[in-house]
């Protein structure tokens, strides 16, 4: 029988695929891998199209459909068995991506393709695959004298592995943790939905009683509403100790996060020097937008500028009001997210508690896919596929004459062998075959709050917000029209532009017709109030200052350990963190807080020397949606059109910044995020 990993006719087989048939699948994919670029690379093999980039484009992409579904098995299902399969090939997969990188044989045709007389007759996609693939070989080390190579190759796969160990670290110390609660009492302030879910996970683990963990389902509840201010302060402090060097209810010694995070700096570091950088943040914006970190680094500080008045004063009001209204004179971290709730509450006169009621999940699902076809003209329906969880269901996108534009599975709840967060990935890309074209397949996956008491699930505003961004990537990958693999949806669009179209989906959250269109009392069935509504608008910019400072901060952190910081120094990043915190931030936690062993962004995702990222997109994104409000309509069918033709379609096949002036006429303007933010002027 066919490993089910292997089989490439149609859908990923969920119902098949075991732990068991990842080596040899994997194993017999790279051996051909290999096979293939022998051959490609062979004398005898002419530098065209069609016969080394296009060939070698085809040959490799079940390799890495195929591992796309062990990483994906291994986010979602992260279970010992899983857990193992993946980590056993990961070091082989990172030595095949590392010698594919530095194949000097592969470089060499990638050149001299570029350099032929076939290569002005290329399409404009083929012609950006070839120009991304020359600079993506000489960052990954093509050019390095051949004595090198084996330690570069040695670097790339120890990263690969902290990396992993990084995500997997912090996974088990979120997971170690539970407060359990045996008097209701201690209780006071929780929202019923959030004692439900504490009272079934305690009996799913056979004890009496309310059991509180650091996923964000149940901790954030804890931290905004619970009016024990012990219960609180404990639960902080295991969530920001998580994968620390502390050994108690959060963390074990084995799972610190510390010696993983100076190994991956020092790493990064000597992976620059090696390809001729001054340091890691140059090799990270080599394909971005931002040309340099003295140019991002001024980015940053600009916003912060002009953000952190706004931050001062929110803080400033927050805490007179803890100590004013509800007794709290040593105002501390533990208190802010609690305290914010009461001030929003008394100022705006709701809660987010309130307003989770009208979101309830069916009509919340419905008018996203609304939003969906009004704006890009398409039907989205319910589908069919094997799939990895009971709660995965599976839908399609297709054009009003019923052809098929792409499916996406969507996963939304919390599991505790989830990894946390949300997160848009790729099944299948689009791309021009033999037999036709092939049609983009995506994964959205959000770690929400599941139905509780036979009723349905009920978000948070942020947590609709969330699924909006996560379906924007999810566009981005399926909506696109590109034929070649490398620049087809997100591939090889600049990282620093690819939040675009996911913060843009976010504005919609925003506007009464869809919050209308998707609002249903999980009691009554009735619609978010007018009043209601008008209450969160005029709250939707409450300590935007403060939330501003503190993502300028994880970016300024991230972006100086990665270009001005020695980590065979003395110092610790923790004293970077606190240099960086002196100059922006308004709420400094304790000393034992240890924000990095658990910024898994940098140290478990790819966003090292890249965080920046979302705050430069987000000035992208809201100057984009600007061209809706001056048309005076949210789905104004022809700046939709034009959203759909010059952003989304064209994918990575030209420089960000060329797709977004052909949208907007002009160069980007960060007036309309300050104006969104409500930070005009200080």
């Amino acid at each position: 029988m066919i490993n089910p990993l292997l089989d490439f006719s149609d859908l990923p087989r969920f119902d098949t695929v075991r732990p068991e048939h990842v080596k040899p699948a994997i194993e017999s994919l790279l051996a051909a891998g290999r096979e293939l670029i022998e051959r490609l690379t062979a004398d005898s093999t002419p530098a065209t199209w069609k016969d080394f980039a296009g060939a070698l484009s085809d040959g490799l992409e079940p390799f890495n459909r195929a591992w796309g579904i062990v990483g994906h098995l291994h986010s979602v299902n992260d279970v010992p068995a899983w857990r193992e399969a993946y980590n056993d090939m990961l070091p082989e997969v990172s030595r095949f991506y590392a010698e594919l990188g530095q194949n000097l044989k592969l470089f060499e045709k990638y050149k001299a393709l570029r350099d032929s007389a076939e290569y002005a007759g290329l399409s404009v996609e083929q012609k950006k695959v070839v120009d991304n693939e020359v600079r993506d070989f000489r960052l990954s080390g093509a050019e390095l004298p051949e004595d090198q190579k084996p330690r570069f190759q040695a670097i790339m796969e120890e990263l690969s592995q902290l990396s992993a160990r990084f995500a997997e670290n912090l996974l088990d110390a979120t997971n170690a943790f539970a407060e359990m609660v045996s008097h209701e009492a201690l209780l006071a302030g929780l929202p019923d939905y959030a004692r439900e879910a504490a009272r079934e996970a305690a009996q799913k683990t056979g004890v009496d009683g309310w059991k509180f963990t650091l996923h964000a389902p149940s901790y954030g509840p804890v931290m905004q509403y619970a009016d024990n201010r012990e219960l609180r302060a404990r639960m902080y402090r295991a969530y920001a100790t998580r994968a620390a060097e502390f050994d108690d209810g959060s963390s074990k010694p084995e799972w610190d996060n510390t010696p993983i995070i100076r190994r991956m700096l020092e790493l990064r570091e000597e992976d620059a020097r090696m390809l001729g950088f001054a340091n890691f943040a140059e090799v990270s914006l080599a394909p971005k937008m931002a040309d340099t970190p003295a140019q991002v680094l001024a980015f940053l500080r600009e916003l912060a500028a002009k953000a952190k008045p706004f931050a001062t004063r929110d803080i400033a009001e927050l805490r007179a009001f803890a100590a004013d209204e509800l007794g709290i004179a040593d105002f501390q971290p533990w208190d802010a997210a609690y305290a914010s709730e009461k001030l929003l509450q008394k100022r705006y006169a709701f809660s987010e508690q309130e307003v989770k009621q009208y979101f309830t999940e069916p009509k919340v699902i419905g008018g996203l896919f609304q939003v969906i076809e009004r704006l890009f003209n398409v039907k989205v329906k319910p589908d069919s596929a094997p799939v990895w969880h009971e709660d995965v269901r599976f839908y399609r996108l297709e054009t009003p004459a019923g052809d098929l534009v792409g499916q996406f599975y969507l996963d939304l709840y919390a599991r505790e062998t989830k990894r946390g967060g949300a997160w848009m990935d790729e099944a299948r890309s689009r791309r021009r075959t033999t037999t036709g074209l092939q049609k983009p397949i995506a994964y959205l996956n959000c770690n929400f709050s599941r139905p509780v008491g036979g009723k349905p699930a009920t978000f948070t505003h942020d947590d609709v917000t969330t699924l909006f961004h996560e379906t924007g990537h999810g566009l981005h990958h399926l909506l696109t029209r590109g034929e070649e693999l490398g620049v087809s949806g997100i591939h090889g669009v600049e990282w620093d532009a690819v939040e675009l179209p996911s913060q843009f989906m976010e504005n919609y959250c925003w506007d009464w017709q869809v919050v209308a269109g998707m609002t249903a009392h999980v009691d009554t069935g009735a619609t978010l109030p007018r009043e209601l509504f008008d209450k969160m608008l005029a709250a939707r910019n409450f300590q935007s200052g403060m939330m501003a400072v503190r993502q300028i901060e994880f970016s300024l952190f991230d972006m100086l350990i990665h270009s001005a910081f020695d980590p065979q120094s003395g110092s610790t990043v923790l004293d970077v963190l606190n240099e960086v915190r002196r100059e922006v931030a308004v709420l400094i936690p304790p000393d034992w807080h240890r924000f990095p062993n658990s910024f898994s962004h940098i140290f478990g995702g790819g966003y090292g020397a890249g965080y920046f990222s979302y705050k430069w997109a987000e000035v992208l994104s809201a100057d984009a949606y600007a061209a809706f409000e001056e048309a005076g309509d949210p789905f104004d069918a022809t700046v939709g059109r034009r959203f759909l033709d010059e952003i989304l379609s064209v994918g990575g096949s030209r420089p960000a910044i060329e797709s977004f002036k052909a949208f907007r006429g002009r160069e980007p303007s960060v007036d309309a995020l300050l104006r969104h933010s409500g930070m005009i002027a200080a």
